[in-house]
């Protein structure tokens, strides 16, 4: 069988890393890019190879295509999928799927209409450190959990918004800290624990000139009857890897940027410590040391193609963080007791 000619949106950090991941798969051709800023497309063409493109158009027009993986503004996840869905193509996008599950579902029934696969690059679902906790968890290990807490204490500087037209604003970002840099962990949450049945928060705009939160802070009630705290900020110096802990009535374990880094049980498990030779992802830099996570998702998404089967994280599943997130905004602007 032919490789899978793969087509990429997007001109940042996050489409040079997908390309990266691309060039290791041996069953994906890079074969365009497509953004809005010629220079750096031309660039990523020169590099990874392909062709460059500025219009989404010309390109969905001129080079044939199998899928495409769209790294572009959230804001513009579902427009640009649809077309692509439009054309044929199955889609991965990054997260989060879109900035609203109004446009969200739009994307998910245009390709579900059309037969196609629609996935959303959440990486820690293929993270073996995270397979082994999740599996751990259904199977009981911790008990029936009761209490987690969720933090991701990054920063961000001054130009990190301001030197971007899409960063911070809800036209395109769809927020700030929590949508963006806190919804690998909201979606790391849902996989582990379930759904959620009950939200309240408080979000602020503390130091950055965004419109979306520097600082969000949410209590979650689980289905389960378990609860959470959920922190996300991109103020708090120097900057810390994002920590989740979750306890039940039989231990608990604490995760620690990528890796599970204590597992403290009545029956231990040994298996779920991540060891040397198995390094964890999961940095708090907005440039990715490695592309092997983002490899994992492209080779199931292909898999997935081949296979007629849904990819690791698809469409329906990518949606959920996104509701939870919509929620804690929500709820947000709905306030609370003022005691003064």
């Amino acid at each position: 069988m032919r490789a899978l000619r793969v087509g990429f949106t997007g001109g940042g950090g996050i489409t040079e890393t997908h390309a990266r991941a691309a060039r290791e798969c041996a069953d994906l051709e890079i074969a365009a890019f497509c953004g809005a800023n010629g220079e750096k497309t031309a660039a990523l063409a020169e590099q990874y190879g392909g062709r460059p493109f500025t219009r989404l158009e010309d390109m969905l027009e001129t080079v044939p295509l199998d899928l495409m993986v769209i790294g572009s503004p959230s804001g513009l996840h579902a427009e640009q999928g649809r077309e692509a869905i439009a054309r044929g193509l199955h889609v991965l996008v990054e997260k989060p799927i879109e900035v609203t599950t109004e446009r969200a579902d739009a994307l998910i029934h245009a390709a579900e209409d059309a037969d196609l696969r629609l996935g959303v690059l959440f990486q820690d679902r293929l993270e073996p450190a995270f397979v082994r906790l999740k599996s751990a968890v259904d199977e009981g290990a911790l008990g029936k959990p009761l209490l987690a807490s969720a933090r991701v204490k990054w920063l961000r500087p001054p130009e990190y918004y301001s030197g971007s037209r899409w960063r911070g604003t809800l036209a395109l970002d769809g927020g700030a800290a929590l949508i963006h840099q806190g919804l690998h962990t909201v979606d790391l949450l849902l996989w582990l624990l379930g759904p959620v049945t009950s939200v309240r928060a408080l979000t602020t705009t503390a130091v950055h000139a965004i419109e979306g939160e520097d600082v969000a802070l949410a209590l979650l009630e689980f289905e389960s009857g378990a609860v959470a705290t959920l922190e996300a900020t991109t103020c708090a110096w120097p900057g810390y890897p994002r920590r989740v802990e979750i306890s039940g009535t039989e231990g608990t374990v604490s995760v620690e940027g990528g890796a599970v880094v204590a597992a403290d049980l009545r029956t231990p498990r040994p298996d779920l410590i991540a060891t040397p030779e198995e390094p964890a992802s999961g940095a708090s830099s907005p440039t990715l040391a490695t592309a092997t996570p983002h490899r994992r998702v492209l080779e199931d998404f292909a898999r997935a193609i081949r296979d007629h089967r849904p990819p690791a994280c698809d469409g329906r599943e990518g949606r959920r963080s996104l509701a939870l997130v919509e929620a804690v905004y929500r709820a947000a602007r709905a306030g609370g007791q003022d005691l003064t």
